[in-house]
């Protein structure tokens, strides 16, 4: 495989970096959605791991507003940020770079980008990896995100954003006041998920501080394909960092499903107690 080689684009309402993994070109390109304080060098060498495990290329990119991408146009995020980018911006990415049918790596934020664009293009899409998802917000979520809050206050966490985005504090600023608005609890994406039609594979924490296996219920319970959910037990918010053990293998043999074309079954759940 070639090594990756990095590049910049431009879109309507700005410039994003991206990365290309090099891979088979029949099969559904890898494309990762990051978290909402991620940004592309900060999934390090998830996607190349999981680009060799499925033989995949693989698409890794900042968002607007992330890593060393252009700054996102206004201050705080609009609260429907998320539908913005998965109606509007990953469309247009993936024109540019002739990407069709993805198979899309969300987490977090990602993951509910993810499902936006699934339930928007149900047709474009080869299928879901999701980690983390949010349909809806919970009281821990809100919890969470103010306590984010005070670890960029008075804690490291800015020095340690400043490392990956070229303006923590922006960044940090626009995703954090667009959860704690009190606005926002009533976000939900779930009318979209009847919409989705493509194989979905979730994993949940079950320590993950951002959400409980009630996100990854509803939407097994009402996307129209096939879903698994893996429930990781003492694993936080981050399953690809906290469980590769279980997750790249995981990733892998969903892929290979989906490449050979084979019959899922309905919604299926297991609890995987193998450790890390």
């Amino acid at each position: 495989m070639n090594p990756p080689r990095e590049s910049r684009l431009c879109l309507e309402d700005g410039e994003v970096e991206y990365r290309v993994i090099e891979g088979d070109s029949a099969l559904p390109t890898l494309v990762f959605l990051h978290e909402g304080l991620g940004a592309a060098a900060l999934w390090r060498d998830f996607p190349d791991r999981v680009a060799a495990a499925t033989g995949a290329a693989a698409l890794v990119y900042s968002r607007l507003g992330y890593g060393s991408s252009s700054p996102a146009p206004g201050g705080a995020f609009p609260l429907d940020y998320m539908h913005i980018e998965a109606e509007r911006r990953l469309p247009a990415l993936l024109t540019a770079l002739g990407i069709q049918q993805p198979l899309l790596v969300g987490h977090s934020d990602g993951g509910s980008i993810a499902l936006i664009y699934a339930g928007t293009f149900p047709e474009s899409v080869a299928g879901l990896i999701l980690m983390a998802p949010h349909v809806f917000v919970e009281d821990c979520t809100a919890g969470a995100c103010a306590a984010a809050r005070r670890a960029f206050d008075e804690g490291d966490l800015a020095a340690r954003l400043a490392r990956w985005h070229q303006d923590a504090t922006r960044t940090f600023d626009a995703w954090n006041l667009a959860w704690t608005d009190p606005r926002f609890r009533d976000w939900n994406i779930e009318g979209c998920l009847p919409k989705v039609i493509a194989p979905l594979l979730a994993f949940q924490g079950e320590a993950d501080p951002y959400g409980t296996r009630e996100q990854t219920d509803r939407i097994a319970c009402q996307v129209s394909g096939s879903a698994d959910i893996v429930l990781l037990p003492d694993c936080g918010h981050a399953p690809w960092r906290e469980a590769p053990n279980i997750v790249l293998p995981t990733i892998a043999a969903f892929a290979a499903r989906i490449a050979n074309d084979a019959d899922l079954q309905a919604a299926t759940y297991y609890r995987s107690d193998s450790g890390r």
